[in-house]
């Protein structure tokens, strides 16, 4: 792949050499949409699932880069999924996991770290927020 002669930004340079996949995994449509806007311009591409049994079944089929995972949702929570992801074999399991939800709690924090997530950010999640922990954790360069 040609390197361009200037980009948009620092993050564009970064992902545009790599072609990582992100597993959106949160009911909302809205929400969805938000962090596809904010990271398909990017260079990533964008997979969605409406729940953790979803998300599973898509994982099984296809393994992605990074999943970002809402906790609150109909037939299989994050915390749930997670759980279960994490039981699975490698390199399933090894997806990293970014949770994003509106429960803000310390206990909820810490209820996701232990079921497998590596970070855990409160809605809204900020656009630079998204981006540097996207890149981290898909061992982008920023």
């Amino acid at each position: 792949m040609r390197t361009p002669l200037y980009t948009v930004n620092r993050w564009e340079a970064a992902v545009s050499e790599t072609a990582k996949t992100i597993l959106i995994v949160d009911d909302a449509n809205l929400v969805r949409l938000y962090y596809r806007s904010i990271l398909e311009p990017l260079g990533y591409t964008i997979e969605e699932a409406l729940n953790g049994l979803e998300a599973l079944e898509k994982l099984l089929v296809k393994p992605v880069d990074l999943l970002i995972v809402d906790v609150n949702m109909p037939q299989m929570d994050g915390v749930t999924f997670l759980t279960a992801l994490r039981r699975q074999p490698l390199p399933i399991s090894g997806t990293p996991a970014l949770v994003i939800s509106t429960e803000s709690g310390a206990q909820d924090r810490d209820m996701a770290i232990a079921a497998g997530a590596n970070f855990y950010l409160t809605k809204p999640a900020q656009p630079e927020a998204l981006k540097t922990y996207a890149a981290l954790l898909c061992g982008v360069a920023a």
